[in-house]
């Protein structure tokens, strides 16, 4: 495939990968939320399917990514969002 990308095309691609842990970090707080509201249990264990990707694509260390998908506890994912922040 060619590369035949503007200048603004090239900055637009530039800034969201310079932002990508970011994106990640905002998605998994809308990943939160959505938990809190989940209604059923299929759709609980759907989300925390997208946490553990979320999660893998910040490159948390794996100890702590699996003690939050093992407990599957929305405030300790929460807790954990809020240090990851700072």
């Amino acid at each position: 495939m060619a590369n035949n990308f503007s200048g603004y095309q090239k900055k637009v691609i530039k800034n969201y990968y310079d932002n990508l842990d970011k994106i990640a970090l905002n998605k998994l707080q809308e990943l939160v939320a959505e938990i809190y509201l989940a209604d059923s249990e299929q759709k609980k264990e759907k989300l925390w399917q997208r946490v553990a990707q979320a999660m893998s694509q910040l490159k948390i260390p794996k100890p702590v990514a699996e003690n939050i998908l093992k407990r599957k506890d929305p405030q300790i994912l929460a807790k954990n969002l809020n240090d990851w922040l700072k």
